[in-house]
């Protein structure tokens, strides 16, 4: 090892608290540490061992359940959360743009964070209550294109159709199709109107509860009726089954977006790493059984299966 400084030999000089190898120089007498190739930037934990810790979140375990399983502290494994969401994120924007598709559909995902909106009181954090994930994702590939976490209103539907704007080609036009949710019909028609050769929204009539009925699982459906709103959408391209497909992964790799238990977010910060982390996964690193192969590479972003340690550290 040479020194730094000087360029001179260096021995060995113990190690850090943090496992790492400490040197000094034979010269200048300066110590300093080697650097640390098999960590994740800004933690001091094997990299080896971040992995496991993230893979049981991206399996669908809790925090807590990670936590006795790994022996690290929850804090410290929502730290590692927070720290790989937000590589992610700027991974997704990275790879994820002008990307040709034929067929995308789109939905939004029920959450909420601290508690349920109804539970919200004036004085309470303005993140807490609903949360909703908008996603969209190519049917064919089975690419996740654009998602959003916010409230379920116009605004954040305009910013999550923007989004999708920055993410598709405009060289090749797609037909789009939605659920029955009205801010996307102005969000879509003034934004994608020149990328989409057909919008349409499929909307889901449910059948009421009878008298004295409780239900935990969610109402039958009753009818669908097909509604086209823009250009010439072909009617058997009209689906929305591939995103909901994808919202009942979600909610089975993502211990707080279960229905019906204990499991929710309690910061809408880690919410939305969570989700970022969870995206890049199934873009990069899950082989999808039908595809045999990532949605990444079937849609020809990449050539070749990821593994969890590049999405920490590339």
């Amino acid at each position: 090892m040479k020194c730094p400084t000087c360029k001179a030999d260096a021995q060995r000089f113990g190690t850090n608290r943090n496992g790492s190898q400490r040197f000094r120089c034979v010269e200048c007498k300066k110590t300093f540490s080697a650097k640390l190739t098999d960590r994740v930037e800004g933690s001091t934990i094997p990299l080896d061992q971040v992995e496991k810790v993230l893979q049981l979140l991206i399996e669908g375990c809790s925090v807590r359940s990670a936590e006795r399983i790994s022996g690290l502290h929850r804090d410290t494994i929502l730290k590692l959360l927070v720290t790989a969401g937000e590589k992610r994120e700027k991974l997704m924007g990275r790879f994820i743009v002008n990307v040709p598709v034929k067929d995308v559909e789109c939905d939004e995902l029920f959450a909420f964070v601290q508690k349920k909106q109804k539970r919200v009181k004036p004085d309470d954090d303005p993140s807490y209550g609903d949360a909703y994930t908008f996603v969209a994702i190519e049917r064919n590939t089975k690419l996740v294109l654009n998602f959003a976490l916010g409230k379920r209103n116009q605004q954040v539907t305009d910013i999550f159709i923007e989004g999708l704007r920055q993410t598709t080609s405009g060289k090749q036009k797609f037909q789009i199709t939605t659920d029955g949710f009205g801010p996307c019909r102005s969000a879509i028609t003034t934004t994608l109107h020149d990328r989409i050769s057909g919008y349409a929204q499929l909307i889901k009539v449910y059948r009421a509860p009878q008298d004295g009925e409780a239900r935990y699982s969610p109402a039958e459906v009753a009818s669908v009726e097909v509604v086209p709103v823009y250009g010439d959408p072909e009617l058997k391209r009209i689906c929305t089954s591939i995103v909901e497909r994808q919202n009942l992964t979600m909610r089975m790799q993502m211990r707080r977006l279960t229905r019906l238990t204990n499991g929710f977010s309690k910061k809408w910060e880690n919410l939305w790493v969570a989700l970022c982390l969870h995206f890049a996964y199934y873009n990069f690193v899950r082989i999808h059984r039908t595809l045999r192969v990532t949605p990444a590479m079937a849609a020809g972003i990449t050539d070749r299966v990821w593994d969890l340690s590049e999405l920490l550290t590339g």
